[in-house]
């Protein structure tokens, strides 16, 4: 942590140009594509990828600052100000959580993370599969907008799709470097950090304001699952861009 308050005093213009574009990216993110719930009067995103792009590229600090604000931002602007103080802690702490983690790996060899990374990968695809199966099957009712989509999503499709996410990760920590599985870990400690901060939130301010008292609970599904695609889609990328430009 020393050496990272360091580097960003040494490099103060860098440090600001990657905290204004982290920012923005983690807001636009956030506002690109969302859900409202009516029952938590929150909404699903997909905010968490850049959250954890910020954070697993730039360090805990910069990671901090782009999830805090960026997602607090995004609350602001599309009218969940209620949800906008909590998000500024929660989320910078979330991404804090994981630049910090994922900084400050452990050197557990080449066959310490392939089991890691297998067990990883078999304990996301079981939350994927009860989430999505026990959630969000059958016939859900989704508010885009002004737009109301009532689609019906079978539980199978839960269970193939929690069945790919395993393999894919399992694969990745068997094919791709020892960090890959350490990644994934930071992600759903610092994921875990988030459903738990919003949890307690909701219990005790937004739930018993609105008059709802099965609000935090209704949200807790909501934000694993914002975790998961988070990472399903943050790994990845992170493994591409890090290849493509040689970035250890």
């Amino acid at each position: 942590m020393e050496r990272q308050l360091k580097l960003m005093n040494k490099d103060a213009p860098r440090v600001i140009s990657s905290l204004g574009v982290t920012t923005a990216l983690v807001c636009a993110t956030t506002m690109l594509f969302n859900v409202y719930v009516p029952a938590t009067k929150g909404f699903f995103n997909m905010g968490e990828t850049m959250v954890y792009l910020s954070a697993i590229f730039f360090g805990p600090f910069i990671g901090a600052f782009a999830g805090g604000v960026g997602s607090m931002l995004a609350d602001l602007l599309l009218g969940y100000y209620y949800y906008a103080p909590a998000t500024l802690i929660i989320k910078a702490s979330e991404g804090f959580i994981v630049g910090l983690l994922y900084r400050y790996n452990l050197k557990l060899g080449r066959k310490g993370w392939k089991i890691t990374t297998s067990l990883l990968g078999v304990l996301v695809g079981a939350i994927l599969a009860f989430v999505g199966s026990n959630y969000y099957s059958g016939d859900i009712e989704l508010a885009l907008g002004y737009t109301i989509l009532t689609p019906h999503i079978p539980q199978i499709f839960w269970l193939a799709l929690s069945g790919v996410v395993t393999i894919l990760i399992i694969l990745a920590g068997l094919l791709m470097e020892p960090e890959v599985g350490w990644m994934v870990l930071s992600i759903i400690i610092g994921g875990l950090t988030m459903v738990l901060g919003y949890f307690l939130y909701q219990a005790y301010l937004i739930g018993p304001l609105f008059g709802i008292e099965a609000i935090a609970i209704a949200e807790v599904p909501i934000n694993i699952g914002q975790m998961i695609i988070g990472l399903i889609i943050s790994v990845p990328v992170a493994r591409v861009i890090k290849s493509f430009f040689h970035v250890r």
